[in-house]
């Protein structure tokens, strides 16, 4: 694919349909082998589309929705807020979804979002930044260790269709400094 500019936006309303679709088509090109096959076949994009619509309009300003378009489409998604850990710090927040159309995959649009999710937190008094991956998710792994997070010890197991599926807490501290310089990946 050849190098085109990403631009990362707030996230409408009117972008739950599209984010509904990079949401499905993540899901199951990321958790292929990881999740149960029928789990993901079942996902359905208008299901989806209802899910992001109440989730978008019940987050008011707690939680930042970002896409990012390539020559007007939308073919990435990320959101972070407050964290869902009892535990968390003061300051942390909390990289619930980062997904990527996987045509564009390996072609900077994950890194554009990362960027602009680590630097808006960070703009936001944000000092500490948590998610969960899935254990098995070796590429998504070594995309998160490229942008400076690092597995602190927890672990967890989501359950999907009966079936555990373990995943590990990833955290980096956050600064001022742009993400984008320690995203090499």
């Amino acid at each position: 694919m050849s190098v085109r500019a990403v631009c990362v936006r707030a996230m409408a309303l009117g972008d739950c349909a599209a984010v509904a679709a990079v949401r499905v088509e993540g899901w199951r090109f990321a958790y292929e082998g990881l999740m149960p096959r029928a789990f993901l076949d079942a996902m359905s994009v208008e299901a989806d589309t209802a899910v992001r619509r109440r989730q978008f309009l019940a987050a008011g300003d707690r939680v930042v929705n970002l896409v990012a378009e390539r020559e007007g489409e939308v073919v990435g998604w990320g959101c972070w807020g407050p964290p869902r850990d009892e535990d968390a710090p003061a300051g942390t927040a909390e990289l619930y979804a980062l997904y990527v159309r996987p045509g564009h995959v390996a072609s900077g649009v994950g890194r554009a979002l990362m960027a602009e999710v680590v630097s808006g937190a960070a703009g936001a008094g944000r000092s500490r930044m948590w998610l969960w991956v899935a254990a098995g998710n070796a590429r998504a792994r070594r995309f998160y260790g490229l942008a400076g997070f690092a597995a602190d010890g927890a672990g967890s197991a989501e359950e999907y269709a009966g079936v555990p599926v373990p995943e590990v807490r990833y955290a980096r501290e956050l600064s001022a400094r742009p993400a984008a310089a320690e995203s090499r990946g």
